[in-house]
């Protein structure tokens, strides 16, 4: 009976220190205190016999502390969403303490004020709430293993609002000083910004973006300041979120004006919601917050087999003599089929290699690892070697265009003999290679050279694209790295882009610190999602041009591949 009490006690007290509350403001102290707020999460809430009157106090909710085997020493505050009338994301909160504390990090859950308050802007009381719970979390830091320079926070919609709020505005004071706790600074270190609500002006007011967040009058939100300590994010938002994903872009865009690191994940098709929680622990692991980084490996050392290939053919693309705008001094174009061993889809992926125009390698590093990829995955390949260097006196992606659209049609037309969808193509491409990709997906419509054959009345539309670190996308670097890191609102997309009605969805994947840079994907994703296209983007923070050329394990540039197994699944499926 006694050890059976005893155990009763331990685990009474695990219970309770799994969920230790402890209230932000002194009694009487609270700034800005309405009698119609409360402090609760919506389960709390419903719960039959609930008294508001009894939490009217915002708190913080601790979680247990992780293991110890696996401790870090960081801390991540949790914020939960609901408009700012409520805190409604119990699953959320539920599944990131879970997740985190199974990673080693202490989790926190801040249950501010709602609804929203009467006579002041809808953020303001949960603001003070967020200020006041970063400084006690500081305070804390010793007592309970972390680091108090290392605090981040997770928040969804309106709780994303929050946390960018945090991230951005940590030297404005939200409220004026009632003790010596308000001496703490309350910056945090980095933010993660699940689908934040109101942050174009077309939404600010606490409304769906009434205009998409598009148009020459719609900013971002001057609620966020943006000062010195504002800190690195990543921030996450689905394509057909009426809290328009515009104000992901506008303020990753500001971030990078500020020259702070910074990821971006856009996802095709998905409404409000919270998506991409690998990740936000991607982003944390490449800053370094969850460790110091493995050694990074070489890409070509990890894919080095051709087992899962079954059939291997080549083929050049030109007649004799038929090669149009012919240069001496280029390499002769070909493809190569590249048929699985065990094949699963009847989809094909045709890819080819950056190279500045100048080059270009079917075996190289950007190549070869993704070809034996997905043929282990039961898709055909099909490689392409383009003419370079430069066509002397013409654009230099002209005759490399002109391979392309002449490849994409040899494929299309002969799909169906081997066994595969003539309607189901991809191309992929980095660098000057993402840049031709652009080319092909945006352009097909376009004449890119002079019919030679029956094989040139095919159609040379494609179903998707993957464009990796494109390159010259962008006017400030039409013909090297961009100028202004493409955040200046002058550098618009390449003119030779025509965005015509055949122009297909795309997965972007970009170094954030790439000098060609991000912004040629983020603004061509836009574009397509103006013109209705739903496409997907990735930025990887600390990352540059070439990003997957060797990575450490656990980042997103270790892990490029399965973003594009990912991505494939839509269009490989069988019917």
């Amino acid at each position: 009976m006694k050890k059976l009490l005893g155990f009763l006690l331990i685990f009474c007290s695990l219970q309770l220190s799994a969920f230790e509350r402890e209230p932000l403001w002194p009694k009487g102290k609270m700034p800005d205190a309405q009698d119609r707020q409360l402090a609760a999460m919506s389960d709390e809430f419903r719960t039959p016999g609930f008294k508001p009157e009894q939490h009217r106090a915002p708190f913080l909710e601790w979680f247990e502390a992780p293991d110890p085997s696996v401790k870090k020493d960081i801390c991540m505050i949790l914020i939960s969403g609901g408009a700012y009338n409520g805190t409604v994301d119990v699953g959320l909160i539920d599944k990131w303490h879970k997740e985190f504390t199974a990673l080693g990090i202490q989790c926190v859950n801040l249950v501010y004020r709602t609804p929203r308050p009467e006579g002041l802007p809808i953020y303001q009381s949960a603001w003070e709430d967020g200020q006041r719970a970063v400084r006690i979390v500081r305070s804390e830091a010793k007592k309970r293993g972390y680091d108090p320079e290392k605090i981040g926070v997770i928040g969804m919609s309106a709780g994303s609002h929050l946390a960018v709020l945090l991230a951005t505005s940590s030297q404005t004071p939200a409220y004026e000083r009632i003790d010596k706790t308000d001496d703490i600074p309350c910056h945090i270190n980095w933010a993660i910004a699940n689908a934040p609500a109101y942050v174009t002006t077309d939404g600010e007011a606490g409304t769906p973006a009434t205009r998409q967040g598009y148009g020459p009058d719609v900013k971002l939100s001057s609620v966020f300041k943006f000062d010195e300590k504002t800190c690195p994010m990543s921030l996450h938002h689905g394509g057909n979120d009426p809290y328009s994903p515009n104000g992901s872009t506008l303020i990753y865009r500001q971030l990078r004006r500020m020259g702070i690191p910074a990821e971006l994940h856009l996802y095709p098709g998905k409404g409000h919601g919270a998506y991409g929680f690998e990740r936000a622990v991607e982003f944390m692991t490449q800053m370094g917050w969850m460790g110091p980084l493995g050694p990074e490996i070489p890409l070509a050392e990890r894919f080095t087999s051709d087992a899962d290939r079954g059939e291997y053919i080549r083929e050049d693309i030109w007649p004799e003599g038929k090669t149009p705008d012919f240069r001496e001094d280029q390499c002769v174009p070909y493809l190569e089929w590249h048929i699985p061993a065990v094949r699963k889809t009847r989809a094909i992926q045709i890819i080819y290699s950056g190279g500045a125009y100048v080059r270009n390698d079917p075996d190289a590093y950007e190549v070869a690892p993704a070809r034996r990829y997905l043929n282990a995955m039961g898709m055909t390949v099909v490689t392409v070697k383009y003419r370079t260097p430069r066509p002397e006196g013409l654009a230099k992606h002209t005759t490399a265009w002109q391979d392309l659209q002449r490849a994409i049609r040899i494929v299309r037309s002969e799909a169906a003999g081997r066994g595969l969808d003539p309607d189901r193509i991809g191309i992929m491409g980095s660098s000057a290679g993402g840049h031709l990709t652009l080319m092909g997906v945006t352009s097909s419509r376009q004449q890119s050279y002079q019919p030679i054959d029956a094989i040139d009345r095919v159609s040379c539309k494609v179903q998707w694209g993957i464009g990796i670190y494109p390159a010259y996308a962008l006017t400030d670097g039409l013909d090297g790295g961009n100028r202004t890191r493409g955040n200046d609102d002058s550098a618009v997309l390449a003119p030779e882009f025509n965005f015509d009605l055949d122009t297909a969805p795309m997965l972007f994947m970009h170094g954030d610190a790439d000098p060609y840079a991000s912004m040629n994907s983020v603004k061509t994703w836009e574009k397509m999602r103006a013109m209705g296209i739903q496409s997907e983007l990735h930025t990887l923070v600390l990352r540059g041009h070439c990003f997957q050329r060797e990575a450490s394990p656990g980042t997103a540039s270790y892990n490029w591949l399965d973003r594009i197994g990912e991505y494939l699944q839509t269009f490989i499926a069988e019917p």
